[in-house]
């Protein structure tokens, strides 16, 4: 895998499944449970997103299939009794559609979903066509990179940018995604950094620092 930050483009879906605008109820329902997801774009013309149909925009349909409801309660759920009764995409998505883009990192899409609280996003390009899609489980796929893998780029990344001259001293070992350091270093206040760097490298769990204490002195030949 390449250095980290990994970006949308690294593990997102392809290809996305979508409906148009006249796509019937039915065969939302049938795309979605076809291909196992909880969302699908909306596209119109060439393939840009103009909405996003989840399983929230369909259940009102059943919520209110046999349910009277009081002239309050009917007032308080306008939007979802209007839901209730499409039978297109257009009548029951959900728009302007929460889209990234390839090159976001997944970090900042992993803040979308959350402060947006949707489970996939549309992926498009600059016109606004879609590309791909992005799911919470894509988003975790970096979690299943090797220890192997995850030890390499600390070494190559880390250890040596912040001890050029002592990273054959400093000890990298990795378990289930979890990072120990160890060794001596001349600087406490680079161990900290070290581990906040680590904490940023993509499928890392967690980090155990045991850096610290004094590196080697001064060359005793004059030379270092």
């Amino acid at each position: 895998m390449p250095d980290t930050p990994h970006i949308v483009s690294d593990v997102m879906t392809l290809p996305a499944v979508a409906v148009r605008r006249d796509t019937r109820f039915k065969d939302i329902v049938r795309a979605m449970t076809d291909r196992h997801v909880s969302a699908v774009p909306v596209v119109e013309g060439d393939g840009r997103v103009v909405g996003v149909v989840s399983e929230a925009d369909l259940l009102p349909k059943e919520e209110f299939r046999d349910r009277d409801l009081t002239r309050a309660e009917q007032l308080q759920r306008m939007s979802d009794l209007a839901k209730a009764g499409a039978v297109t995409a257009q009548e029951v998505m959900s728009a302007p559609a929460i889209v990234v883009h390839p090159d976001v990192t997944l970090g900042q899409a992993a803040r979308i979903m959350a402060v947006k609280r949707v489970k996939r996003l549309p992926v498009i390009d600059d016109e606004g066509r879609l590309v791909g899609v992005v799911s919470r489980g894509d988003l975790l796929k970096v979690f299943l990179r090797s220890d192997e893998d995850i030890e390499e780029e600390v070494r190559r990344t880390v250890v040596a940018y912040l001890f050029p001259a002592l990273s054959h001293t400093i000890h990298v070992s990795v378990h289930d995604g979890v990072v120990t350091l160890r060794g001596k270093v001349r600087d406490p206040a680079l161990g900290w950094v070290a581990e906040r760097l680590v904490r940023a490298v993509e499928g890392v769990v967690d980090v155990h620092s045991r850096l610290g204490g004094e590196g080697p002195g001064p060359d005793p030949s004059g030379n270092g």
